[in-house]
């Protein structure tokens, strides 16, 4: 039953609300709290947002957090110099957000604290607040590097892209 519950969402899924929620500004806007937010930390972080799963994938038993670890490859989120990638994936026909942090991260940062970030943005989200539940992410994933995975006081290389992507 449960899937097919996914089927339906993904089939009637928010693909049309995508460009709504995350326009142009509201992905620069993002672009540049990824940037500076980079300036302060060891760690580099990708945004992705998917609208919905294509229906033989769902019945495949493809899920959110899945599909999270494929974009996180695809994005090569894992090819940073101290394993500090960091992606943020969001479903919108499945209202998920899954975070998927790099080995060097997930060493030091708990499951439980990304946990909470996500819970925050889905709070955002169900009020229809995308661009702030998404800048909130942002910040705490941020405050959470700078404590775990703090600048050495040398320019930190930008390795991956700022842009979030639109999948």
């Amino acid at each position: 039953m449960a899937r097919m519950r996914r089927l339906w969402a993904n089939l009637c899924g928010g693909w049309f609300q995508l460009p709504r929620r995350f326009p142009a500004g509201v992905l620069d806007e993002m672009a540049a709290a990824i940037a500076a937010g980079e300036r302060t930390h060891l760690g580099e972080i990708r945004f992705a947002v998917e609208s919905r799963l294509a229906p033989l994938a769902v019945l495949d038993g493809l899920d959110a957090a899945t599909r999270a670890r494929q974009v996180f490859a695809q994005l090569r989120v894992w090819d940073t110099e101290h394993n500090s990638g960091v992606l943020f994936y969001v479903l919108m026909a499945e209202r998920r957000i899954e975070i998927v942090a790099d080995r060097g991260i997930a060493a030091k940062v708990a499951t439980g604290e990304w946990e909470a970030i996500c819970a925050r943005m889905r709070d955002f989200y169900a009020r229809g607040q995308w661009r702030d539940g998404s800048l909130a992410g942002i910040a705490a994933a941020h405050a959470l590097l700078e404590r775990h995975f703090p600048g050495d006081g040398e320019a930190n290389p930008d390795e991956l892209p700022d842009r979030p992507v639109l999948l």
